[in-house]
């Protein structure tokens, strides 16, 4: 008995002849398009910047300086010791300039970015944002800030 749909076969359309094998491979191709043929992993989000990949530093080689922006009293102090159990190596806690601070951020030097997203999860933040000026004398050695507010 014949196969129906013999993929051997020849087909020729505007003056062009395929097997139909190859016809379907191009109509699928043209269907779902040419990424189809990349792996996800290979192809970058739209719009995506592609950084360097820096191996992210140990907790207990990343420093915290633990500043308290919302005015309660022993609010730094509760967070830098729960930072210091989970293994940060150190975590002075002082008050910010300003008792204000609507919410909780995590200020972090260039080249810290990791940490300071690991960071602001180990502390509950969603707020994560670069340095844009310099640290008050004495605190210049702190790469991670951690502001507390409201």
């Amino acid at each position: 008995m014949e196969h129906p749909y013999p993929i051997g076969r020849t087909v020729s359309w505007r003056g062009v002849t395929l097997t139909r094998a190859a016809l379907l491979m191009a109509v699928g191709l043209v269907a779902v398009g040419p990424t189809a043929l990349l792996h996800p992993a290979a192809m970058p989000a739209p719009g995506a910047t592609q950084r360097p990949h820096v191996p992210i530093r140990a907790r207990y080689a990343t420093s915290v300086l633990v500043l308290n922006g919302n005015g309660r009293a022993g609010a730094a102090g509760r967070v830098s010791a729960r930072l210091l159990a989970g293994g940060y190596r150190e975590t002075p806690a002082t008050n910010a300039q300003v008792a204000t601070y609507a919410r909780s951020v995590v200020v972090y030097r260039r080249g810290w970015e990791s940490e300071a997203e690991r960071l602001a999860k180990d502390a509950h933040v969603s707020a994560v944002v670069p340095l844009d000026g310099t640290l008050p004398a004495g605190y210049s050695r702190f790469p991670l800030v951690l502001i507390l507010g409201r």
